[in-house]
C-alpha cells in the first residue's frame, strides 16, 4: 500500500528515453506471434501424459536467459539516465559482515539505516532484489561480500506450515547451491536467518530495521522472527528501541490530522506537489486512513528536505501539526509527536483569547513544556459562510502555508490557486471561484495564541470507551480506537478472527459540528427521520408517561399520536456523539413550523444545529432515552414505516458515509429480521463499514440475540450465502429428526412434554409473533433434554437453535452483483432456495471511488466511464 499511495519528488523519463528502451523488431515479433486467420493456429489444447511433461520443459532456455537480458536493459537504461540498477543491488560496507536481504518499499528504510550505521563504523550491508523471478544465483552471490557472516532475509508475507518464507528459502539454497559449485567464495559460511515484517502494511521503521541488524550479533541470532509486533505467544519478535531514528538532518516533517470527507488528504496532496515543484526540495506524501468511510481520522504525513527521502514510515517527530477538528483534542494524543518549539494549528470554534480554556490540561502542558507556537482559525464558520460546507481543506491549507513560511506570502497563495483549479476545475467556475474566496479568507483569521506559563485547565483527556465496556472492548477494541493498536500484543487477539459484535456504541466519535434538534409542536410522528438515517442516531419511541417521572429537565415528548398508540408519550431522541451531522432526517422530514399568520416556514420538525452547546445535556437525554423500554410490539405494525421503526435497529453508528443511502436499507432489514439474520457480505462498501475494526455495527437485542456476519471473497458472496442456507436446511432437518426420536425415548421427561414435542414440530413460524412463541418453546424444551441425557437428546441440546426459524441474507454491491459476482449470483436464484438477496445498487463501484459497473447509466459520471 505504501509503494502504490506514497507521493514522492521523481525525476522523470522523457519520451525519448523511453522509446530508447523500446526494440521495435521485438515489438512487431510479438505482434507476429498473435493468432490470425492469416496464420492459422491453435493454442490451449488439451494434454495428455505421453507428451504433457516434454512441452512443459520447453521453456527452460527463456527463463535461464531472463535475468541477463534483464541486466542488459538495466545497462542500457543506465547508458540514458545515469541510474544504474543491477539484479541485485548492495549497499553498505565493502566489508560488511552482517547483510540483510530484502525487496520493496521497506527497502528503502532498511537503505537509511545501513547508511546511518557504517558511517558509524559498523560493518553492516543490504542487498536490495530488483528481480526476484527468475531467481539468479550467480547474480545474488555476486552482489553480496565475501566477508558476509551473518544474513537476516526479510518478507513481506506469511506461509503457514513452510520451512520458511519465499525469499527466504530461496536465499538459503541460493547460498548452499553458490558454496558447493565454487561460485561464492566466502570466508566462512554464513549463518541465515528469516524474519517476517510489514503484513498488513504494517509499519516498517528505521528502529525495526536496525533490530534486524542486531539480532545478526548474537551468536545464535533468531531465525524465523517477527518485527514491528509484540508477539507474545511463541516469542518470535525481535525487541527494538522506538526511539531511535536514522533519518537525516535537515528533514522537516508536518503531520495533519483532520476528518475523512473534510478535503485534508488531498489538500495535503496538493501541498507536498507545491513544495516538491516550487522550491529545491525533494518531497515525500503519505496519508495515513484506516478503510472506513468518510467521518474517521486521517493523518497527513508529509516530509520535505534537499536529500533524498528513504524514509517509507509513518512520521514519528515532526516541527509542524495541524488538526482540522477540535473534538480531536480530547480524544487522541497528537502533541506526542510535536518537536521542542513546533508549531500547532488548531481548527477551532473558540478564538485566541478564549481557546485556552477549552483545551484538556495534558495538551495545555503539552504546549507549554515543548514550548510550541500555537494558532487558531475557525476554519468550519469560514466554510460555511462561503458555502463550502464542511470542506476545510483550501482554508487549513492556506494557513499551513503563511504560518510555515515555506514559501513567501504571494507566491504560496498563487499556488495554492493554480492547484484549485487543476482539483475542481471539472467541478464548474462556481466551486473553483469559492475555493478561491477560501484563500483570500483565510489569511486574515489566523490568529497566535498568547501561551501562559502555566497550564489552567481541569478538562481531562477522553477516555477511548467508557469505564463499563465489556473486557474485550476495554483491551483491544479501545486500544484501536485510540490509535495505539500496533503496540497490542499478538495474545490478545482471537486465534480464528471471531470478535465480537455490538462494539461501535462504545466508539463515539463526536464528529459533527451540527447536530438535528426535534421540535415536538411540528412533528407529525412519521418516522421519516428514523427511516433515513445512515447511522441509527435518531431513533423513536413510544412509552408510558409515568416513565418521565426520572427524566432529565431537557428531555423532550409529546402525545402519541394514533389510536393504537393511545395514551402512550411519543420522542424523536438523537444521539449527539454518534450523529455525523449529514442532515439526511432533516431533508426528508415533512413537518413545516408555521409563522404568526399560519404560514409554513423552512423551519421543519427537526433543524441542525450546532453541537458543542448540545451535547452534555443530549446525551443525558440519549441515555434515558435507551433506558426506556422498547415500544410494546402490540401497539404497532412493524411492515410499515412508523412501526418499523420502533423496533431497535440492530445495526448502528457504522463507518458509513455522512448521508450514505446504502446503510439505512441494511437498517431497516435488521428491524425486520435481524433477531434472526445470517448474513454473507460481499466485499465492498457494505463490508467496511458493517465489519472492519475497530468496532462492529451490527449488535443484539436486550436477550442478547441479533446478526451473524460473514464476509468471503468479493466474488463468490452469493454461493457463500447459498452455503449458508444449506447448511441451515440440513441442521433443521437433522434437529427435527432428532426431535422425533427423543419424543419416542421411554423416559419421564419426555413423556411429560409430548405436547411441547408436537408444538415445536408442527409451530407456525411464518410471523414474528410465531418466530418468538417458537423460541419460547425451544428454552422450555432445553431442561427437559438435559433431564433426559440419552445420546440423542444431547445432539438435539446442541442444535436446538436450528428449530427455530433463520433469515438468510446476500448483501453486496452493483459492482459485486452485476459484474464479479455474476455468475453465482445467477447459479443461486435459480437454485430456488430460501434465500434473500439485497443489492446496494449506487449504480457504481463505491467502495474504490466512484467507477462504472455494469449498473452505471449511459451518459453518467463515473471514473472509467469515458
Amino acid at each position: 500500500f505504501r509503494t502504490s499511495h506514497e507521493v514522492q519528488k521523481v525525476e522523470e523519463l522523457t519520451f525519448d528515453d523511453m522509446r530508447a528502451m523500446i526494440d521495435e523488431e521485438h515489438v512487431a515479433a510479438h505482434r507476429a506471434r498473435g493468432l490470425s486467420p492469416e496464420r492459422p493456429a491453435i493454442r490451449g489444447t488439451a494434454q495428455n501424459p505421453d507428451h504433457y511433461f516434454q512441452g512443459r520443459e520447453t521453456v527452460n532456455p527463456f527463463y535461464a536467459a531472463a535475468p541477463g537480458i534483464v541486466q542488459q536493459y538495466m545497462d542500457r537504461f543506465a547508458k540514458l539516465t545515469g541510474r544504474q540498477y543491477h539484479l541485485f543491488d548492495y549497499v553498505g560496507a565493502p566489508d560488511a559482515e552482517r547483510v540483510v536481504v530484502m525487496m520493496g518499499s521497506g527497502a528503502e528504510t532498511m537503505h537509511e539505516v545501513v547508511e546511518y550505521l557504517v558511517a558509524r563504523g559498523e560493518k553492516v550491508g543490504l542487498v536490495k532484489v530488483r528481480l526476484y523471478r527468475p531467481f539468479s544465483t550467480e547474480a545474488f552471490v555476486k552482489a553480496l561480500p565475501a566477508t558476509v557472516q551473518a544474513i537476516a532475509v526479510l518478507d513481506r508475507t506469511k506461509e503457514p506450515g513452510a520451512q520458511g518464507e519465499p525469499l527466504y528459502t530461496d536465499v538459503r539454497s541460493a547460498i548452499g547451491e553458490a558454496m558447493s559449485e565454487g561460485i561464492f567464495q566466502c570466508a566462512i559460511y554464513p549463518k541465515v536467518v528469516g524474519g517476517r515484517y510489514g503484513l498488513g502494511s504494517k509499519d516498517f521503521t528505521g528502529a525495526m530495521a536496525k533490530a534486524v541488524l542486531d539480532n545478526l550479533k548474537a551468536a545464535q541470532p533468531k531465525n524465523h522472527f517477527t518485527v514491528g509486533i509484540h508477539e507474545d505467544v511463541t516469542g518470535s519478535s525481535l525487541d527494538y528501541d522506538p526511539t531511535f531514528s536514522a533519518e537525516p538532518a535537515g528533514v522537516h516533517r508536518a503531520l495533519f490530522f483532520g476528518l475523512g470527507s473534510d478535503g485534508t488528504v488531498g489538500a495535503n496532496k496538493n501541498s507536498i506537489k507545491i513544495i516538491g515543484k516550487a522550491t529545491p526540495n525533494n518531497a515525500q506524501g503519505y496519508f495515513y486512513y484506516d478503510s472506513r468511510k468518510a467521518g474517521t481520522m486521517t493523518v497527513s504525513h508529509l516530509r520535505f528536505g534537499r536529500e533524498p527521502i528513504r524514509s517509507t514510515y509513518l512520521v514519528q517527530s515532526a516541527s509542524f501539526i495541524a488538526c482540522h477538528n477540535f473534538a480531536f483534542v480530547e480524544q487522541y494524543d497528537m502533541l506526542r509527536y510535536a518537536e521542542p518549539g513546533a508549531t500547532f494549528l488548531l481548527a477551532s470554534p473558540y478564538g485566541k483569547d478564549e481557546v485556552w480554556d477549552h483545551l484538556p490540561a495534558m495538551v495545555q502542558e503539552q504546549i507549554i513544556t515543548k514550548k510550541i507556537k500555537f494558532y487558531v482559525i475557525d476554519a468550519i464558520r469560514l466554510a460555511q459562510s462561503i458555502g463550502l460546507g464542511g470542506r476545510i481543506n483550501t482554508i487549513m491549507q492556506t494557513a499551513f502555508f503563511l504560518i510555515s513560511g515555506i514559501l513567501d506570502k504571494e507566491k504560496a497563495l498563487e499556488l495554492i490557486k493554480v492547484a484549485v483549479e487543476d482539483t475542481y476545475g471539472d467541478k464548474g467556475p462556481k466551486v473553483v471561484e469559492m475555493n478561491y474566496k477560501a484563500v483570500d479568507a483565510a489569511v486574515p483569521q489566523i490568529f497566535e495564541v498568547q501561551v501562559p506559563a502555566q497550564a489552567t485547565s481541569n478538562i481531562p483527556m477522553r477516555r477511548p470507551v467508557p469505564e463499563d465496556a465489556p473486557e474485550f472492548v476495554q483491551k483491544v477494541t479501545g486500544e484501536l480506537i485510540a490509535f495505539r493498536g500496533d503496540q497490542l500484543p499478538v495474545s490478545v487477539f482471537p486465534v480464528d478472527g471471531t470478535y465480537p459484535t455490538a462494539t461501535s456504541q462504545y466508539e463515539k466519535r463526536n464528529t459533527a459540528v451540527e447536530i438535528p434538534v426535534w421540535d415536538p409542536q411540528t412533528c407529525t410522528q412519521c418516522g421519516q427521520c428514523s427511516l433515513v438515517c445512515p447511522h441509527a442516531a435518531i431513533r423513536i419511541k413510544a412509552y408510558d408517561p409515568a416513565l418521565l417521572e426520572n427524566a432529565p429537565p431537557t428531555f423532550k415528548s409529546v402525545d402519541a399520536k394514533g389510536p393504537q398508540l393511545a395514551g402512550l408519550k411519543f420522542t424523536v431522541q438523537v444521539a449527539p456523539e454518534d450523529c455525523v451531522g449529514c442532515g439526511s432526517c432533516v431533508e426528508t422530514c415533512p413537518g413545516r413550523q408555521r409563522d404568526a399568520s399560519g404560514q409554513r416556514t423552512e423551519r421543519r420538525a427537526i433543524n441542525m444545529e450546532p453541537q458543542a452547546p448540545l451535547r452534555e445535556q443530549e446525551v443525558a437525554n440519549y441515555r434515558f432515552f435507551l433506558n426506556l423500554p422498547e415500544t410494546d410490539p402490540s401497539r404497532y405494525d412493524r411492515t410499515n414505516i412508523k412501526g418499523s421503526q420502533f423496533v431497535r435497529p440492530l445495526f448502528e453508528y457504522s463507518g458509513a458515509c455522512g448521508g450514505c443511502g446504502e446503510t439505512p436499507y441494511v437498517k431497516l432489514l435488521t428491524q425486520l429480521f435481524g433477531d434472526r439474520a445470517m448474513i454473507a457480505n460481499a466485499t465492498g462498501c457494505s463490508s467496511i463499514y458493517g465489519g472492519n475494526l475497530p468496532v462492529t455495527p451490527y449488535c443484539q437485542r436486550s436477550d442478547g440475540r441479533g446478526p451473524v456476519w460473514s464476509n468471503s471473497l468479493f466474488e463468490d458472496a452469493a454461493e457463500f450465502g447459498l452455503g449458508m442456507r444449506l447448511t441451515v436446511e440440513r441442521q433443521t432437518t437433522f434437529a427435527l429428526e432428532l426431535l422425533a426420536r427423543v419424543a419416542a425415548c421411554d423416559c419421564e421427561a419426555v413423556k411429560g412434554a409430548q405436547e411441547l414435542f408436537a408444538a415445536i414440530r408442527d409451530a407456525d413460524q411464518s410471523t414474528q409473533q410465531g418466530i418468538e412463541a417458537q423460541r419460547a418453546r425451544v428454552e422450555a424444551l432445553r431442561p427437559v433434554l438435559q433431564r433426559c441425557g440419552c445420546a440423542d437428546a444431547k445432539r438435539l441440546l446442541s442444535l436446538s437453535d436450528f428449530l427455530v426459524r433463520k433469515s438468510v441474507w446476500i448483501l453486496g454491491g452493483d459492482g459485486w452483483a452485476y459484474d464479479i459476482g455474476y455468475g453465482g449470483l445467477d447459479h443461486v436464484i435459480a437454485q430456488g432456495k430460501d434465500v434473500n438477496i439485497l443489492v446496494l445498487d449506487t449504480e457504481v463501484y463505491s467502495n474504490t471511488g466512484g467507477q462504472m459497473s455494469k449498473s452505471t447509466p449511459i451518459g453518467a459520471v463515473a471514473q472509467f466511464a469515458a
